[in-house]
């Protein structure tokens, strides 16, 4: 059983689980969500909807959705920012998490959050990926985001640019190059995988004259590793790295802050991609992309990522019980 969590009500993780609910079902799931909203976007849509309490309900039917209803504190308007729902956005993730920790789902997957309504509401929050790590108890995880073809880890994740430096040390990117390594093993089925590390300034630092958090931080961070025997080949000039000659024999690439991989991967795969918190008890996927508040209940959201990260989520999930 799979557990999802619309995020942001105003936005489109609600019309994107009653669209999915649409099609026959290639994994059981259930969303966690406030009933009332789910039905008030569904007459939006024009959708069918029925919603079963009963996580065993077979869900045959067009529009059959398991759910666990969790309540929002206002009635939700698409496309409409409210801070006063941010609380129950975050008790649906904290449901979630629970069931996934204590067993009843083997994997969560994550409808797009409004990062900034949360804030505005009092809570600090700066993504679901650390929301998660802390939620479950563990020092560290690796935000990947992956297509068919390219899988992307950032060493740093939601920072300002201007902070990546001073973050980014060696301890932190060696801890993230493990958990990474060990996740293509074990979740991914790669025996011995090829990661690509990129270096953090133009040409990888130009041996010093253009920065030295190379020669500081990643360079022996990726040779020490290398001794351990880890394929790892880097620093490497971000800008040559993801050209398809290098990518061609890698299996993930490391990059090291959060726009400096991801645009190359969007660009690739946008709409198809899928979110990954490696290093967790258990395995959490999410969408590509953001809330689309100007495309809620309008009908035009696409599922593509969507049904991407139930597939992912749903084939890691048998390959750690495998």
């Amino acid at each position: 059983m799979i557990v999802v969590t619309p995020g942001e009500p105003a936005g489109i993780g609600p019309d994107l689980a009653i669209q999915i609910a649409q099609q026959e079902a290639t994994a059981a799931w259930a969303v966690v969500a406030d009933a009332d909203m789910l039905r008030q976007r569904a007459q939006q849509l024009d959708l069918p909807l029925q919603l079963h309490d009963d996580l065993d309900w077979p869900c045959k039917q067009a529009g059959d959705l398991r759910i666990i209803h969790t309540p929002l504190a206002q009635r939700v308007i698409a496309g409409q920012l409210n801070p006063r729902n941010a609380a129950g956005v975050l008790a649906a993730l904290d449901v979630a998490i629970a069931g996934a920790v204590d067993g009843t789902f083997q994997a969560i997957v994550t409808g797009p959050m409004q990062k900034s309504v949360i804030n505005e509401a009092g809570i600090s929050f700066s993504g679901h990926t650390e929301y998660l790590a802390a939620a479950a108890g563990v020092d560290d995880v690796v935000m990947l985001l992956m297509t068919d073809a390219l899988k992307v880890a950032l060493a740093t994740t939601h920072v300002p640019l201007a902070e990546v430096p001073a973050a980014l040390t060696q301890s932190l990117l060696d801890r993230r190059l493990r958990i990474l390594q060990r996740a293509l093993i074990t979740d991914f089925s790669i025996s011995k995988p090829k990661i690509l590390v990129a270096g953090l300034n133009p040409h990888a630092g130009e041996n010093g004259h253009l920065g030295h958090e190379e020669i500081a931080v990643i360079e022996p961070v990726c040779a020490a590793l290398r001794k351990e025997g880890m394929d790892i080949v880097g620093p490497l000039p971000a800008d040559t790295l993801y050209t398809p000659r290098q990518l061609a024999h890698a299996d993930a690439t490391m990059a090291m802050f959060h726009d400096q991989g991801l645009p190359v991967l969007k660009f690739a795969g946008f709409g198809r991609a899928v979110n990954v918190t490696l290093g967790l008890p258990f395995v959490r996927t999410s969408v590509d992309h953001g809330t689309a508040l100007d495309l809620a209940a309008t009908g035009n959201a696409d599922a593509g990522s969507f049904v991407q990260a139930l597939a992912v989520a749903r084939s890691m999930s048998a390959q750690r019980q495998a």
